[in-house]
Formats: C-alpha cells, sequence, structure tokens
C-alpha cells in the first residue's frame, strides 16, 4: 500500500499512525496538494489527501474511508472497540476530534493563504467558536475517563484526539492554549512519546520504518 499527503496534515497523520497500530505495513509519499498538485494529481485526480493506492492500484480518498478498510484488512486488531457502549463513546470522541481537525485546517488555511484584506474575521470567529465548543468537550472527556496511551491499548479515538491536538499546537497555539486544557495536554504528551507517533511526527518528513 501506498500513502501519499504530508504528515502535517492530521487527516494523513491519522493513517499513518493507525496503520502502524493494525500492524499493516505501507510506503509513503510526502506530496503536497499546494506545491505538488500535478505530482499528486498523478495518482489521485481529484487531489485529496491523504489517498491511499491498495495493492491492486485501486485508489482510496478520505480518512474515515481508508481506516474503515484498513480496520477491515487488519484484523484480528482493531482500533475500534466491539461493545456498543464503548464504541459509542469512540465515535462520539473522534467526531469531536475530527471536528477540531476540521476548523484548524478551516481558520489556518484562511490566515495562511488569504491575503488580509480578502479575510473574513465573522467567519473566523464562528469557526473559532467551533473549535473552542470542541477541544472543550475533549478535555472534559479525557479529564472525565483518561484514554487508553500504549501501543497496544490505544484505540483510535486516542489516535484521532492525540493528532488533532498536536496539528492545532503547532499550527494555531495562540488560539488553543495548551495552559487550558491540560487532560489533553498530558494525554498529548504520552501519545507523542509512543513509537508509532515518534515515526510519523507532524511536518514534511517522510514516514520510514526503522529497519
Amino acid at each position: 500500500m501506498l500513502l501519499i499527503g504530508k504528515l502535517d496534515s492530521p487527516y494523513v497523520r491519522r493513517v499513518a499512525i493507525s496503520l502502524q497500530l493494525l500492524g499493516l505495513r505501507f510506503e509513503h509519499q510526502s506530496l503536497s496538494v499546494f506545491r505538488t498538485f500535478t505530482q499528486f494529481q498523478q495518482f489521485n485526480p481529484v487531489v485529496k489527501a491523504p489517498t491511499l493506492v491498495c495493492d491492486d492500484g485501486e485508489m482510496l480518498m478520505d480518512s474515515s474511508l481508508i481506516m474503515e478498510f484498513a480496520e477491515a484488512v487488519g484484523r484480528p486488531r482493531s482500533l475500534m472497540p466491539a461493545n456498543l457502549h464503548e464504541l459509542q463513546r469512540a465515535l462520539h470522541i473522534i467526531g469531536l476530534a475530527l471536528a477540531a481537525s476540521e476548523k484548524s485546517v478551516q481558520i489556518a488555511i484562511e490566515r495562511g493563504l488569504r491575503p488580509p484584506e480578502k479575510q473574513h474575521e465573522p467567519w473566523v470567529a464562528r469557526i473559532t467558536g467551533q473549535l473552542l465548543a470542541a477541544y472543550g468537550l475533549l478535555e472534559e472527556e479525557v479529564a472525565r475517563r483518561p484514554l487508553a496511551v500504549t501501543s497496544s491499548t490505544i484505540t483510535q479515538a486516542g489516535v484521532s484526539t492525540a493528532v488533532a491536538w498536536q496539528f492545532t499546537q503547532q499550527m494555531l497555539p495562540e488560539v488553543v492554549s495548551a495552559a487550558n486544557y491540560p487532560s489533553l495536554a498530558a494525554f498529548s504528551t504520552k501519545a507523542e512519546a509512543l513509537p508509532e507517533f515518534r515515526a510519523a511526527p507532524h511536518g514534511d518528513s517522510t514516514f520510514r520504518y526503522d529497519e
């Protein structure tokens, strides 16, 4: 399998870490949907990250759909709980983490790509409020019942939460102050120390297995 996209994307990084935890081997090509658009287009005409090229050459996109496929391939290991009550909580947390990632990306694009005179501050204020709401609920969840954080026990809820938090802290630390979310900050520190996270750090690097 070939994973395409940059690890500075929370969606690409989420997939890269999850594939490792599921025991699935893959190669990684660090292509940007902005700077290497034409090169990316050769793998996926839609140019959407992450893109996963399966062993038979078929192309998948969208991190959640890729993870659905990976879960089927990676059996018997799963990052999703089997118990219905636990699954419901996991999906609740994943939804919040993906919302936090989405709103962080929207703010970063608005601030980083649009000229200042074209930035729409009411829109930024609205999505900032949504971002803070997502992290407020995540902080409550993690404080109330800490998420597992070892390579053998972490779930997709934990992966998605940690990846979202790291992305926001890298891109918007002035918007989401770590001091206001101590449980999330502590959880992130532990998650980022796991080998699967260290092998796919946020940024421009290319994932490679330690031989």
